[in-house]
Order: C-alpha cells, then structure tokens, then sequence
C-alpha cells in the first residue's frame, strides 16, 4: 500500500482516503498530479479497465492529461 502524499490530496487528510470508495478520486489526483512512483503504484493497483473508465468520463482531469492517458490506455 501507498503512503499518499499530502500535496497531492491537499483537500482532505490521505490517511482518510479509501482505495476502493475513492478510486476515481485517487485516479484523477494521481494522473493529473502525482510524481513517477505514484503513477507507477496506480497503474499496477487498479484495472486497467477502471482506468479507462474513470479517464473517459472524467471532468475534472486537466485536458492535457485526459488525452496523454487516453492514448496510453488505448492500447492495453
């Protein structure tokens, strides 16, 4: 399990977070902010096909990351 990083979540205490209750939380966070070891933790924590889901129908992932990850996920 990841330790989250404060800054990253700077609206709530991490310790709080739920992986599960608060995957798509996390995911948007974490693809939009997080550094290279907490992408690398996401990737391998959750589905792929959760990944896919939470980026199409995200609204609140910045435009530049939606569509880096939609290309990145598109082939897996």
């Amino acid at each position: 399990m990841i330790k989250f990083r404060q800054a990253l979540f700077w609206d709530t205490n991490p310790k709080n977070i739920d992986t599960e209750k608060n995957a798509q939380y996390i995911i948007e966070r974490v693809l939009d902010f997080g550094n290279d070891r907490e992408v690398k933790w996401l990737y391998n924590f959750y589905d792929k096909s959760l990944l896919k889901k939470v980026v199409a129908k995200s609204r609140s992932l910045m435009p530049e990351t939606k569509n880096l990850w939609i290309m990145l996920l598109e082939s897996k």
